[in-house]
């Protein structure tokens, strides 16, 4: 089975919904915060680095950063959560609209932060390549991509995958599935007497493949974890694939 074209803009539509933020209201925030932090301590940067926030949504994490003493701009596409997240803004925090394929800051990063699987949504495979390339151009000589992902060797071995998720009056059907080098999340629910259908696509990427983006963008990978507590990454038995890499 073939993805089909008509939903390579998926992302678009959806993060802007309201569903979207329904559904995932119930993530472990407290698991993401001890993330940021342990990533805050292995780096060993000073205060007023330059963060760049990439794929932010509506700014929790860049918040966060910017609470640890980091200069933090918080990139996202969609310009809805980009206008709840500028409330936050201050001296060393800031939002903006932009899409990651194509970065156009004349500033340049000390860090870039992609966290929470915030990458391999496109259709094209290309795109993807752009965005490392891109993100590589907006860092500083010796600056480092944090990017995190998912493991989809670990991801596949469980699918198809099923579950029913009730948030307040809601009944979301979510159903896991591997199409065409996808894990295709199908979501479907109704309100309001409203039937809703939406599809998340992101692209089975394994270590092998993230390490011909950076080689072929002027990174190089310089360390890998497999989970939120920075412990080495095992292709079996990690949850997480968690890549620190180096502008040359």
């Amino acid at each position: 089975m073939k993805v089909p074209k008509s939903n390579k803009n998926w992302f678009a539509e959806w993060f802007d919904s309201d569903y979207y933020h329904i559904l995932y209201q119930h993530r472990d925030h407290s698991e993401a915060e001890t993330f940021i932090r342990n990533l805050s301590e292995y780096l060993a940067l000073p205060e007023d680095t330059k963060v760049l926030d990439l794929a932010c949504g509506k700014g929790r994490h860049s918040i966060q950063l910017n609470e640890l003493g980091y200069n933090v701009t918080g990139l996202d596409l969609s310009k809805e959560s980009i206008q709840f997240a500028k409330q936050f803004e201050n001296n060393k925090l800031h939002f903006t609209n932009g899409d990651m394929r194509k970065l156009n800051f004349k500033e340049k990063f000390d860090l870039v932060f992609n966290l929470f699987t915030s990458f391999g949504y496109f259709h094209e495979e290309t795109d993807n390549l752009k965005v490392i390339k891109s993100i590589a151009d907006t860092l500083k000589p010796k600056g480092k991509l944090v990017l995190d992902y998912l493991n989809t060797s670990r991801v596949i071995k469980n699918l198809p995958q099923s579950e029913s998720v009730n948030v307040g009056n809601i009944n979301f059907q979510v159903k896991k599935e591997l199409i065409d080098q996808f894990i295709v999340k199908n979501i479907h629910f109704e309100d309001k007497s409203e039937h809703h259908n939406y599809q998340e696509f992101v692209r089975v990427i394994d270590l092998k493949k993230f390490k011909t983006y950076f080689k072929q963008s002027g990174l190089e990978l310089i360390e890998t974890f497999g989970d939120y507590y920075l412990n080495s990454f095992d292709e079996t038995n990690s949850e997480r694939l968690i890549l620190v890499a180096q502008k040359s």
